[in-house]
């Protein structure tokens, strides 16, 4: 125990840094996969076939392949192309990935209310994307919350696939740093502590914003 906490301490800095890694990739690919996930949801729920194959074809895709195979294909055969960065490699990857799922959360949120209120705004004048955008997309987004904190939460975790292609965020720097001192199960637990920390505090921050939200209703 006492080595746990010694080990804890003496790395503090070093895994403080790859929090901020790891926070940087998974905020910045989850917010790409909400736009992503958003358009092929839209995309979902139109009367136009082809469209709705499209946006099958990519559930299929992304949920058809391993995450680290999609993360693998862009750093390493895009780079043959164009040149990637690590960064964004890594954040692309995990976007592509997490759109999939979050096209089906807010096909989801949307289809659940009631056709109604469409035509009730329908009925006071407003066209059909201004009732969309004012109240069908309101109260999908309030219902799709849990949905939404937990792959975000997904999200993080995935995250520790970029040490695979050197990114230093959390579980790069545990694999580095037990690799060199040769004591990979202390670090393994360290890591395991920052994760544990960081999923706690935005399992609160989404109860919290859920219970907020829900007021309303």
């Amino acid at each position: 125990m006492y080595h746990f906490f010694e080990t804890f301490i003496a790395s503090f800095d070093l895994f403080i840094v790859g929090m901020y890694w790891t926070l940087a990739v998974t905020v910045c690919a989850f917010l790409i996969a909400l736009v992503l996930g958003m358009f092929f949801g839209f995309l979902k729920i139109t009367n136009i076939k082809i469209l709705v194959w499209i946006s099958d074809f990519y559930v299929w895709i992304v949920r058809g392949t391993p995450l680290i195979v999609q993360i693998f294909v862009l750093f390493y055969g895009l780079t043959k192309i164009i040149l990637i960065p690590t960064f964004w490699a890594v954040t692309i990857g995990l976007a592509v990935h997490v759109g999939g799922y979050l096209s089906e959360i807010i096909r989801g949120s949307i289809s659940s209310i009631d056709k109604g209120q469409q035509e009730a705004g329908r009925s006071l004048g407003m066209t059909a994307s201004l009732t969309m955008r004012r109240i069908i997309l309101p109260q999908a987004f309030r219902r799709s919350i849990p949905s939404l904190g937990n792959q975000f939460i997904i999200t993080l975790k995935d995250s520790s696939l970029a040490s695979f292609i050197g990114m230093q965020e959390l579980f790069g720097v545990a694999n580095l740093e037990g690799s060199t001192n040769f004591d990979f199960m202390t670090y393994l637990l360290v890591v395991a502590v920052y994760y544990l920390f960081i999923v706690y505090v935005l399992t609160v921050f989404v109860k919290i914003l859920e219970n907020k939200l829900s007021v309303s209703d």
